[in-house]
């Protein structure tokens, strides 16, 4: 059983930062690779970034390249996604997901991950 627990949303001023956590709970998850994604209001789930547990594959959207990073506490089983240079287009609801690695670490859709946490709310005002 795998169960994921977001927390770091908030309010920030264009321009800022913040850094959401997912805690993880499961047996290992070293064999996983871990995802985030999110949904403003009216729009599709979107993917963000994600990266292989062991780090050896990560990939993000070109919407946030080089402002937002994922990373990962193997001690606490928690992984980061820090955001930088905020704009107010990033505001959504943010979630993370994670997906047994099966062959392959590129999963970016939303339908390939089975297990997600509850969400956490940013908004970036301008």
């Amino acid at each position: 059983q795998v169960q994921l627990v977001e927390s770091g949303g908030g309010l920030v001023q264009a321009g800022g930062s913040l850094r959401l956590s997912c805690a993880a709970s499961a047996r290992t998850f070293s064999y996983y690779v871990m995802g985030w994604f999110r949904q403003a209001p009216g729009k599709e789930r979107e993917f963000v970034a994600a990266r292989s547990w062991s780090g050896v594959w990560t990939n993000s959207a070109d919407s946030v390249k080089g402002r937002f990073t994922v990373s990962r506490d193997s001690a606490k089983n928690t992984v980061y996604l820090q955001m930088n240079s905020l704009k107010p287009e990033d505001t959504a609801v943010y979630y993370c997901a994670a997906k047994l690695v099966v062959g392959r670490y590129e999963y970016t859709l939303p339908r390939e991950y089975p297990y997600w946490g509850q969400g956490t709310q940013v908004t970036v005002s301008s």
